[in-house]
């Protein structure tokens, strides 16, 4: 399987698991053990799918798409890992030390991964378009919603939710893309004899 298909598949179970995880947080799906562990992989997916999706534009996004994958990737890495802490350490602290944590650095920590990947988001998705390779409503979509996903604890949560789930459906647009990609055959090297 390519390298495009890879990040095909990976773009389509983020956008599966961003609908997934907005459904049980609206409350349409139940709270399980189940539900709560695989919510932190949507970030990681989608982190896989953006390295496919840069991989096809490289080409043509120039430094504004290196710079967004960057900060993209980054933000997308620091996600998992606050979807890790507020699924896997949270619930087995105190509400107070959970207060606390979030009034300190553990809540400038979370800030700075939110700016960090709406910065990247925005620029990688200009670079996107730029590009002319992957479809623009797409990318639009997928950044239109990731900008309430990044700053989930500034709008309200019917916002973030809905953000999601567009995020989700730009991410599986650009997934069938990359699922779609013709891979050029590589050339073999002629080999010769000492003869």
């Amino acid at each position: 399987m390519s390298i495009h298909r890879v990040a095909g598949a990976a773009g389509f179970v983020c956008a599966l698991l961003l609908v997934f995880n907005s459904a049980r947080r609206a409350g349409f799906l139940p709270e399980t053990a189940f539900t709560h562990a695989v919510a932190p992989f949507a970030a990681l997916a989608g982190l896989l799918a953006i390295t496919g999706i840069y991989l096809l534009i490289r080409p043509t996004a120039g430094a504004l798409g290196l710079v967004g994958y960057v900060l993209n990737s980054a933000g997308l890495a620091g996600a998992f890992a606050i979807e890790y802490t507020l699924h896997f350490v949270f619930p087995y602290l105190g509400g107070g030390t959970v207060t606390g944590l979030l009034a300190g650095s553990t809540g400038r920590a979370f800030l700075v991964t939110s700016v960090i990947l709406l910065a990247g988001v925005l620029m990688f998705s200009a670079a996107a378009i730029r590009s002319g390779v992957m479809p623009v409503a797409g990318v639009l979509l997928y950044a239109v919603g990731m900008v309430p996903g990044a700053l989930r604890s500034a709008v309200p949560q019917p916002v973030y939710l809905i953000g999601l789930v567009v995020a989700g459906i730009g991410i599986a647009w650009m997934a069938s893309r990359l699922w779609s990609v013709e891979e050029k055959p590589q050339a073999r090297p002629v080999v010769r004899s000492a003869t």
